[in-house]
């Protein structure tokens, strides 16, 4: 099974939050992961494409794979730094 998924990663969790609120506000993930996140993903909304188990940080997939489509992930800590990951089909 494979999934597509796109995030923003930042290094703080206090940044992690404000993002958060700034989701709550309704601002577009994609428009975020473009401000904010510091993965060179970013630059297109933080898609991350299409992957499969084993493929990702075993974090961040766990997450990701427990997402629906369109959720959003509460904060994941990896070595890499916070993430919030969104599902999309």
């Amino acid at each position: 099974m494979k999934i597509k998924a796109r995030h923003i990663l930042v290094a703080n969790d206090y940044e992690v939050k404000d993002i958060q609120q700034k989701l709550a506000e309704g601002i577009s993930f994609e428009q975020l992961a473009q401000d904010f996140s510091i993965c060179p993903s970013g630059r297109s909304g933080g898609d991350l494409g299409e992957f499969g188990r084993g493929s990702m940080v075993e974090a961040f997939e766990t997450a990701a794979f427990a997402l629906k489509d369109g959720e959003v992930s509460a904060p994941v800590r990896t070595q890499f730094g916070f993430h919030l990951i969104q599902r999309y089909s």
